[in-house]
């Protein structure tokens, strides 16, 4: 169905954390036309109707912290993290395939272990060749070579001396991406005690972000360590992942850029080294040597902080591990409300209107001028974000005004 949908018996969810509202919207093309509320009708001419029969009408999901070369999913297990590259492209566009299923419609990219893998895999996206949601496109996660925790991916080492790093950064821009992921810390996954290692001095980072400042090119980064926080911030990086070690001074400064910075601390990863990791070997001590047990208990405190300041907080869990496949995203919407302290309305609003921000995109919001990307889902997710994790509760999923996923039932 395309040209002009209308979306009648509904109850809306904008994306704000506002209630739900009974209401119709119109789409026209690729773009919301026109939102209802009440009694209000909207023009119906020439337009496919859909009767929600009272479901829940919101805008999509943004995954706010996603590996789609990574490559496990719900639908295919691989317990590997490189592949020979033909397979692992094709292992990719499945993974994007599978989370626009799953009622993600946009996805910031965390690290890829390509650094062309998602700009093509984008703009394959983009033309209308590929199923998957809107990209922003990331190249290899960068760290210095040698040290624990680089991932192997699929192209050459890079120079790592200051110019070196300005070269890469341009390099990057050049080949198409849209951020790129710097490890300023290791993890405790890698070794123990890898949290704390820093992996680039204050001047390395300030070159970095002067060199993106000239590329116009955003900048993510893997941050465990409070002091790595410190350095990504102060460099001017976009998206701060994880965060675990945040200290007050840390904090300080997310709240100082609070308009400028966004947070996907990634509790999913660690959820499911500790609960669901058993088959691959990994059992409560090693979730506790791995800092799963420590860094999730560290989150329930630093997490609802970061909240209270009004620093921006996106669910995004890391998924694509074996025990944590690409598919189980919304998980984290429920990980927010049950340890963090988020109602399910904030949870859903970090998920989509705070993840549209974070595009810099016209999506996450139902309103009128805003991009077409639409869930309609049985019940009610501001009350129960479980429902989100069921993609049989995704009645319809549309994107750009076009249906991924059709309704089964149209009134014409």
């Amino acid at each position: 169905m395309t040209g002009r949908t209308l979306f009648t018996n509904v109850q809306i969810f904008d994306g704000s954390g506002s209630p739900r509202f009974p209401g119709e919207v119109l789409v026209a093309g690729d773009r919301i036309a026109a939102v209802a509320t009440g009694d209000e009708r909207l023009d119906r001419s020439g337009a496919t109707l859909i009767d929600g029969a009272g479901a829940t009408l919101m805008p999509g999901m943004v995954e706010a912290h996603a590996h789609l070369t990574w490559p496990s999913s719900v639908e295919r297990v691989v317990n590997a993290m490189t592949l020979p590259p033909e397979e692992h492209l094709l292992v990719t566009a499945q993974n994007a395939r599978i989370t626009l299923d799953h009622g993600f419609t946009s996805a910031y990219s965390a690290g890829s272990l390509g650094e062309r893998f998602e700009p093509a895999l984008r703009d394959m996206i983009d033309a209308g060749y590929l199923p998957g949601p809107r990209l922003r496109a990331s190249a290899l996660e960068k760290g210095a070579e040698g040290v624990m925790g680089v991932p192997a991916g699929h192209d050459p080492t890079h120079d790592r001396s200051i110019d070196g790093l300005r070269s890469y950064v341009a390099q990057m821009k050049a080949n198409g991406c849209d951020t790129i992921k710097f490890l300023m810390s290791s993890d405790e996954g890698f070794a123990p005690g890898g949290s704390q290692v820093l992996m680039y001095s204050e001047e390395e980072a300030q070159a970095i972000g002067e060199a993106a400042r000239d590329a116009d090119i955003w900048l993510a980064c893997h941050a465990q360590a409070s002091e790595a926080i410190k350095r990504a911030v102060r460099a001017g990086f976009r998206a701060i992942f994880h965060c675990t070690y945040a200290d007050e001074e840390a904090l300080d400064l997310l709240e100082e850029r609070r308009e400028s910075v966004f947070v996907a601390p990634a509790p999913g990863l660690l959820y499911a080294r500790c609960h669901e990791a058993a088959a691959f070997g990994i059992g409560a001590a090693e979730a506790e040597r791995m800092g799963a047990t420590s860094g999730l208990a560290l989150m329930q405190q630093v997490i609802p902080a970061m909240r209270k300041r009004g620093i921006r907080v996106l669910p995004g869990g890391d998924y694509g591990f074996p025990y944590n496949p690409v598919g189980r995203n919304a998980r984290d919407l429920d990980i927010f409300v049950t340890m963090f302290g988020f109602s399910p309305a904030e949870a859903l609003a970090a998920a989509t209107g705070q993840g549209g921000a974070l595009m810099d995109m016209p999506v996450g919001d139902i309103r009128a001028g805003k991009l077409a990307d639409i869930l309609l889902v049985d019940g009610d997710p501001t009350a129960d974000v479980t429902l989100l994790q069921h993609k049989t509760n995704l009645l319809a999923i549309m994107k750009g005004g076009a249906f991924h996923k059709s309704p089964a039932r149209t009134l014409q």
